[in-house]
This record gives C-alpha cells, sequence and structure tokens, in this order.
C-alpha cells in the first residue's frame, strides 16, 4: 500500500477497497447524488449495520468510476465538484484526485483545497496548516466544511493537541451521528491523552462509549481506553474506569478488563491488576462464558506475585492447564511461576556454630541482610518500569534471586 493511501486510512478509518478495473462499478448517477447515498451508509457502519460495510465498498467504487469516466463538464455544478473532494476525504483513492487536478483546465476545483489535500496526503499537511485554518470559515458550513475542520485538527494535533481539540468540536458538532463525528471523538481522546488531561480524555471516551460502541472502529477506542487506565492509573479513579465499562455489554467489558490485567501485570501495577481481574471474574460469572477463566487465573497470579500471597499466586499458576493458555501466555506463566517459587523458596540459612558475628536467633548479620533483600525482593519484583520488555524484567529478577542464593550458600561454608 502507498504511503498516501496509508494516510487517507487512518484519517476516517475506511480502507480504500480499488475493484480490479476502473470500470467495475459504473453509475449514471451525478456524483453529488453517490456521495449522500455513501454518506448514508458510511454513517449506518459506525452506528452498528455492520451488513452496510459491503455497500460501502461498492459505492466507494462506483464514484470513483463515475469520476474517471465522466464528462468533465459535470464538474461545472458545483455540487458535482464538492462530492469528488468529499469523496477523497471519506478515504477514496488519492490517485483519482491526482487524475482529476490535472485535467481541470476549466477550474472546476478550487485548487486551494486540492493543494491542500494532496499536500496533506502526502504527509506535508503542516506545509498548508494556514492556508486550511484562513479558508475553514469560507467552508464550514457547506458540504466540505466537517471534512476540512478533521483534517485541520489531524494536522494540528501534534504540534498542539489542546488547539486541535477545537477543530474536532466543530467537525463533531457539524456533523453530529455521522462517521465524521466517530473519528472526531476518536482523534479528540488521542489528543487529550496527549495533552495528560484526564478528565476531558473521560469525557471524551464515555462520548464515544455511549454513541459509537458498535462502530467497526471501536477496536480502536478500546486499545485507546486500556492504555489510558493502566498509564493514567495514578490518577484515573477506578470508579471512573467502571463507569465506561458499565456502558459495554458484559462480554465487552471482560474483554476489556482482561486487557488492562495484562498490560498491569507487565508493568507491575498490582492494585490495577487485582482490580481489573476481580472484575473480569465478577463479569465471567454474569455471562456464563469460561473460556476466559484461564486468562482471569493468569492475571490474577501475576498480580500477586509481589504480594504476601505470593504462595497462593505459585499454586494458582501451576494449576492452569497448558492447553489452556495461547503459546504468549504459556511464556508469561512460566516466567512468573519461575520468579513466585524462587520467591517462596525456604533459605536455609541457621548457623549453629555459636561464632561472632550471630544475633540472638543464631543468624549471622549477612544472612539477616540476605533475608532482609529476600523481603525487599517480594516488594519489589511487580514493580517494573512501565513498557520494560517482560524478559528484561524477569531476567533482572532472576538475577537478583540468584545473587541471594549465592549469599546464602557462602555463609552456610
Amino acid at each position: 500500500m502507498m504511503r498516501s493511501t496509508r494516510i487517507a486510512v487512518l484519517f476516517l478509518g475506511i480502507p480504500w477497497l480499488a475493484s480490479a478495473s476502473y470500470g467495475y462499478a459504473q453509475s449514471d448517477l451525478p456524483p453529488a447524488k453517490i456521495l449522500r447515498s455513501l454518506q448514508f451508509v458510511q454513517d449506518s457502519v459506525v452506528m452498528g449495520d455492520h451488513s452496510a460495510r459491503e455497500m460501502q465498498k461498492y459505492l466507494l467504487e462506483t464514484i470513483d468510476s463515475t469520476l474517471r469516466t465522466a464528462d468533465a463538464a459535470i464538474f461545472e455544478d458545483s455540487r458535482n465538484a464538492d462530492a469528488a473532494l468529499a469523496y477523497i476525504m471519506s478515504g477514496g483513492n488519492p490517485q483519482t484526485l491526482d487524475y482529476l487536478v490535472a485535467r481541470d483546465v476549466q477550474g472546476h476545483f478550487d485548487t486551494r483545497i486540492t493543494n491542500i489535500l494532496q499536500k496533506y496526503l502526502n504527509g506535508r499537511g503542516s506545509q498548508v496548516e494556514k492556508i486550511l485554518t484562513d479558508i475553514l470559515p469560507e467552508y464550514r458550513k457547506g458540504v466540505l466544511g466537517p471534512y476540512l475542520m478533521l483534517i485541520a485538527g489531524n494536522i494540528t494535533v501534534n504540534r498542539d493537541p489542546v488547539a486541535s481539540l477545537a477543530f474536532f468540536d466543530d467537525a463533531r458538532l457539524t456533523a453530529p451521528g455521522t462517521i465524521i463525528e466517530e473519528a472526531a471523538l476518536r482523534r479528540s481522546i488521542i489528543a487529550m491523552i496527549q495533552a495528560k488531561d484526564h478528565d476531558k480524555a473521560l469525557s471524551y471516551i464515555r462520548k464515544y462509549a455511549v454513541r459509537f460502541l458498535h462502530s467497526p472502529y471501536a477496536s480502536q477506542f478500546a486499545d485507546l481506553f486500556v492504555n489510558f487506565a493502566v498509564e493514567g492509573f495514578a490518577t484515573v479513579p477506578k470508579e471512573k474506569i467502571e463507569e465506561i465499562t458499565q456502558l459495554m455489554d458484559p462480554a465487552r467489558a471482560e474483554e476489556i478488563y482482561l486487557r488492562i490485567a495484562r498490560q498491569a501485570s507487565l508493568r507491575g501495577q498490582s492494585e490495577l491488576a487485582r482490580f481489573a481481574t476481580e472484575q473480569a471474574t465478577l463479569l465471567t460469572s454474569e455471562t456464563g462464558d469460561i473460556s476466559r477463566a484461564p486468562l482471569s487465573k493468569l492475571y490474577s497470579g501475576l498480580a500477586s506475585v509481589p504480594s504476601e500471597g505470593v504462595h497462593i499466586a505459585s499454586e494458582l499458576l501451576a494449576s492452569i492447564p497448558n492447553d489452556e493458555l495461547s503459546e504468549r501466555d504459556l511464556a508469561l506463566r512460566d516466567a512468573a511461576k519461575a520468579i513466585a517459587e524462587q520467591i517462596v523458596r525456604v533459605p536455609t540459612a541457621e548457623n549453629p556454630s555459636g561464632r561472632p558475628g550471630q544475633n540472638p536467633t543464631g543468624e549471622s548479620a549477612a544472612v539477616v541482610q540476605a533475608s532482609d533483600e529476600d523481603t525487599k525482593m517480594q516488594e519489589q519484583t511487580g514493580q517494573a518500569v512501565a513498557g520494560a520488555p517482560l524478559k528484561e524484567f524477569f531476567d533482572k529478577s532472576r538475577a537478583r534471586l540468584n545473587e541471594i542464593d549465592s549469599l546464602l550458600e557462602q555463609e552456610e561454608k
């Protein structure tokens, strides 16, 4: 897939599904009427009608073929010219824009907009940021307005996430209930996470969960929500996480909690991991779906390794059958078991000789120090640096335990 096509996909989340040839899907209807049908279908898709996706594909192909085969005179009607540009901004084929611009000898298209789109779709949106913001008032109330505002937000977000919010808000409020609102809400969540404004991020997360939870692009929303819950746990109350998941069906909420539990476990966020696994377990009893029970046990065990319940965690991890976990989760389970088993292993550190350096219980100072380090290790095992690879985390933990074992062995000699 070419670079420009990838950018178009990221814009609204609509993949360009090119036909085998441009003559595959043709229509005698003008582009403006085909666009209205396309918009209706796209809006139906994001509201949860996934059966309309094939029609969306067909209409994308149809309007593309029509734009390439129609007589240039058709664009004398500004509605058709606007429809062509709206199609491009709806995830259409970027090459069709180049085709139309190259043949626009009569000046039917606003060159300011075609220049903006060509730069934007080729990853050079920052070059036309000022031009775009200058012409927005002119187009705000027209067909192209919401699309252009969404592009303006996308261009601005990396430079100034807070400023981009004004564009995203305008886009969604100008086109409520549409694919533009859905895309603007997702981008608003990203912007507020980047700005570390957790209150506003939660506000947009809640809006999305209420309006577009059944959109085919809700998987990206789920990724954002899980990462937000884990990254922002220090400042985001658990009650707020619960509030969002209560807007979901139980199966979806259970999946979200399991994903939160996994990430929190890998980051050593024991409190969040335990909370998430407890919520997932409660939802399992509600859904009756026991297929995810092994994952709940796995993440519950991981969360308990660095706690006083490490013995129970070790037994819990050992009780999970191999055939109930994926290869990735098996590796995670085995690594956690190794750490838990080393933590709970009882050291043989007594020194009965009564030599100097012993404390009143008969243990040497070195053994006491080693024992203290073992205790500290139990407290610190789960405190992995955020984002550190799991292998590095467990390797460091094993190395620390091996140092303690060596010290104990020296004292026994």
